[in-house]
């Protein structure tokens, strides 16, 4: 408001000047006389004011078409002029519009138009660096795989899009299964740009598919140094590639070297349940059960499993039944409570023949948390305590279509597992796999084995009516 009132002061002003100047021109006396061709011109003061400004005008346009002139000879011989600059302003406008339109139609997934508005905007842009990643791009989406990696293998001569062109390969090479080559572009990826995110992952996987297992424990070093990877994620990875490192050394004669890194591997991660397991062993080749068993306990207190079980039995492998179970009940002293801690007391009392000492071990697992193989056990127990055949059948029977308890799961495809594996072999994802009880659906079997234990039990009453009865014959004399 202010700026315009401002402006409007201004104008009135100067028309007031110009109107006093005029008036004060037209009252002078005097003028210019001149004298073109013997003739004489007498001007007044205003309107020698009027010819000066005339001429003042007369001469800029004429300087203005010398230098149109001089621009016209220059742009016909090739150099650049302010018409040169016209004409590439305009076909850069077309190139970006073209350009925009190309990747609107990526976006849309309309890959045969954003080729075609990607060749028009390296036509008129000639900026390969921004065109030929919109080309490679609709390639893919179109199915032009070739025009592709043909797009691809042309940004590698710039450094510019070196990286893109690489990252684009590997990606392609990673869709058409070839792992290897991948894996060589990954690395030539991450010496590019080592703080990238998506390629530190990639390279991470590919090197634990093919069990590099150093060159993995490098990058995830370097994921830790870029702030990638929070530290305590680190170190449960950087065990499960210790302890891969040191199964692969397993049967080679580096049996030191092995046990250096399982160790190793249980000192990252104490709760990493295989690398505890490997470890104990490796100190009871060392003859030191003491570690052994530190080992063992802290990581049993972390998660109970049938491996820890199983690895601290050998440390005493010639104990007695009784010793054995007083051994292990300092095992099971913290996690009494837990259905593993109450299978593995129930099986030792059963290795002991205290058959009803077994069953207070088990407790209520039978209803509360009826796994396969809680049920055999309850089947042994029956057995053992001179229970009929049609009791233990029964349970064998459930056993069959109980639920196993927990297996290892992979986390990314809930792909069961019979055995740890640093890498699933279904979906390849790296430290994916969770000891824990797999999802389970309400489906009925087609081969019918849900119904054993009925079956089972109308057989034993079959064969009960079936038996044949001791009837004493009448004598005569009764009679």
């Amino acid at each position: 408001m202010l700026w315009s009132l401002t402006k409007i002061v201004i104008f009135v002003a100067a028309i007031a000047g110009l109107t006093l100047g005029a008036g004060y021109l037209m009252e002078s006396d005097g003028g210019i006389m001149l004298t073109v061709g013997g003739v004489e011109y007498t001007l007044t003061p205003l309107m020698s004011a009027i010819a000066l400004a005339l001429l003042v005008v007369a001469l800029w346009v004429l300087l203005k078409l010398a230098s149109l002139t001089v621009a016209v000879l220059k742009f016909l011989n090739g150099d650049e002029t302010a018409i040169s600059r016209y004409f590439d302003r305009n076909r850069e406008r077309r190139g970006y519009q073209a350009l925009t339109e190309g990747m609107m139609a990526l976006a849309s997934g309309e890959g045969r138009t954003a080729m075609d508005k990607a060749r028009k905007a390296e036509k008129l842009l000639r900026k390969p660096e921004l065109t030929n990643l919109i080309t490679a791009q609709a390639a893919e989406v179109s199915g032009d795989r070739r025009k592709a990696e043909e797009v691809y293998k042309r940004l590698l001569a710039d450094d510019t899009t070196r990286f893109v062109g690489v990252r684009g390969l590997m990606k392609q090479k990673l869709d058409q299964g070839k792992t290897d080559v991948a894996l060589k572009l990954a690395e030539t990826a991450f010496a590019l740009k080592p703080r990238h995110v998506e390629t530190q992952d990639t390279l991470l996987k590919l090197q634990a598919g093919e069990k590099d297992w150093s060159g993995a424990r490098e990058t995830l070093k370097t994921k830790l140094k870029h702030g990638s990877l929070p530290r305590d994620v680190h170190r449960r990875r950087d065990a499960v590639l210790a302890l891969s490192e040191a199964k692969d050394l397993i049967g080679k004669d580096t049996s030191i070297d092995m046990r250096e890194a399982s160790i190793e591997a249980n000192r990252l991660s104490p709760d990493l349940i295989p690398a505890a397991v490997m470890a104990a062993k490796s100190y009871v080749t060392e003859g030191k059960p003491k570690y052994a068993t530190r080992v063992l306990k802290k990581s049993w207190e972390a998660q109970p499993h049938p491996d820890l079980a199983a690895a601290f039995a050998t440390i005493a492998p010639a104990e007695s039944p009784t010793e054995r179970i007083k051994r292990f009940g300092a095992l099971v002293k913290t996690t009494a409570d837990h259905p593993e801690s109450k299978m593995l007391m129930a099986e030792l009392q059963i290795a002991a023949e205290d058959f009803p000492a077994a069953r207070r071990a088990l407790g209520d697992l039978t209803e509360k948390d009826p796994t396969a193989r809680v049920l055999t056990i309850m089947a042994a127990i029956e057995r053992g305590e001179g229970a009929e055949d049609a009791a233990v059948k029964g349970w064998l029977a459930k056993a069959l279509t109980a639920p196993r308890g927990p297996q290892w799961v992979c986390d990314s495809c809930h792909n069961i597992h019979a055995e740890w594996a640093p890498v699933c072999e279904n979906c390849q994802s790296f430290d994916t796999l969770s000891w824990k009880t797999p999802p389970t659906t309400e489906s009925v079997s087609s081969t019918g084995v849900e119904m054993l234990p009925l079956i089972v039990g109308a057989l034993e009453k079959a064969e009960d009516a079936e038996a044949p009865v001791d009837v004493t014959p009448v004598s005569e004399d009764v009679k």
